[in-house]
């Protein structure tokens, strides 16, 4: 599975429109440039906050990661971390 959908409690707003869930695709290495691996394992807020305009679907922006409730950044992190484990990891999980 190369994306995972988060729905988030705390729907984003965005102009007129609202944001109620967002696609996390799979990062490649580019999109992980500049962060600790081991920080987005460690739920590290700011490498969540880094990575998710990175790979979200709408693109979600800095200033709006950074307004998310804590339960939809955890669960947006949660998503991103999952794609970091190794394929039998994963396996196993499921």
């Amino acid at each position: 599975m190369n994306t995972q959908a988060v729905t988030l409690d705390e729907p984003i707003t965005r102009g007129d429109s609202k944001i109620a869930f967002i696609e996390i695709r799979k990062p490649k290495s580019g999109a992980l440039r500049g962060i600790n691996l081991a920080d987005l394992l460690q739920m590290n807020t700011d490498a969540i906050m880094k990575v998710t305009p990175r790979v979200s679907e709408p693109i979600i922006t800095i200033q709006e990661a950074e307004a998310l409730e804590p339960a939809d950044l955890l669960k947006i992190g949660a998503a991103i971390a999952s794609f970091l484990l190794p394929k039998e990891v994963q396996n196993s999980l499921q």
